[in-house]
């Protein structure tokens, strides 16, 4: 008759009933001190940013937008004061150009592109100053607002400019009489260089003047190596 044979031995770890195994501390510790896995969410980063303010972003937008809309005036009074006139002269009968060879309407879109040009510069500069992280609601208001600026500039030069009834301003005038043509945009894609340039000028003043973002700080503890279980002689 043999007797029956002890238990064979297990380590400590294995005495650890399940359910405490399973239980977490709630720094991500379990009871007998090792490092619960998977670690917590995000465990080596430290801080962060709050969430952005989606409202006061779009208050700012909507700011910027109006704001440089409304300098659209003083581009279409500049724009009256110094685009080039289109002499014309009427002959009893009908309206002629008084210089057949002048090229005033050419030049009259290229002090507009030109002042559209540095209106977009000036405007992306103030909004940088104004607001140097940017955003995707600014850079949007600034946009639009240069387009809004350019057409409110167009529509006020030609309101402020001669009128466009050429016929009674010819008749009023009378026969041989030399008197300006209506203000006119004859390139209508000027109305984009006040936008266009805004954009690139905002863009290259937030590349190399703009707030740059903090270097996250890494915390590893979670991942250091687990102490030795009590009772090792090891440590």
């Amino acid at each position: 008759m043999s007797a029956p044979l002890p238990p064979p031995h297990r380590p400590p770890s294995e005495h650890v009933p399940n359910d405490a195994a399973s239980r977490t501390l709630p720094n991500g510790d379990t009871p007998g001190g090792h490092t619960a896995w998977p670690p917590p969410a995000h465990p080596y980063a430290k801080g962060g940013e709050a969430a952005p303010d989606t409202a006061a972003e779009v208050r700012q937008g909507a700011a910027v937008l109006l704001a440089v809309a409304v300098a659209g005036i003083a581009l279409g009074l500049l724009w009256l004061w110094r685009a080039p006139r289109t002499p014309l002269v009427s002959d009893g009968t009908s309206v002629l150009l008084a210089e057949s060879e002048a090229e005033h309407a050419v030049g009259a879109d290229a002090v507009f592109i030109l002042l559209a040009l540095v209106f977009g510069a000036l405007s992306a500069l103030a909004v940088f100053l104004w607001h140097r992280r940017g955003g995707v609601a600014v850079v949007v208001g600034l946009a639009l607002g240069g387009v809004l600026g350019s057409v409110l500039g167009w529509g006020t030069g030609t309101l402020l400019g001669p009128t466009h009834d050429v016929v009674a301003h010819a008749r009023a005038v009378g026969e041989g009489v030399v008197f300006d043509a209506p203000l006119e945009l004859q390139a209508y894609g000027a109305l984009l260089a006040w936008p266009v340039a805004a954009m690139l000028v905002h863009l290259g003043l937030t590349a190399l003047f703009g707030p740059r973002d903090p270097e996250p700080e890494w915390d590893l503890t979670a991942y250091d190596p687990p102490p030795p279980p009590p009772g090792d002689d090891r440590a």
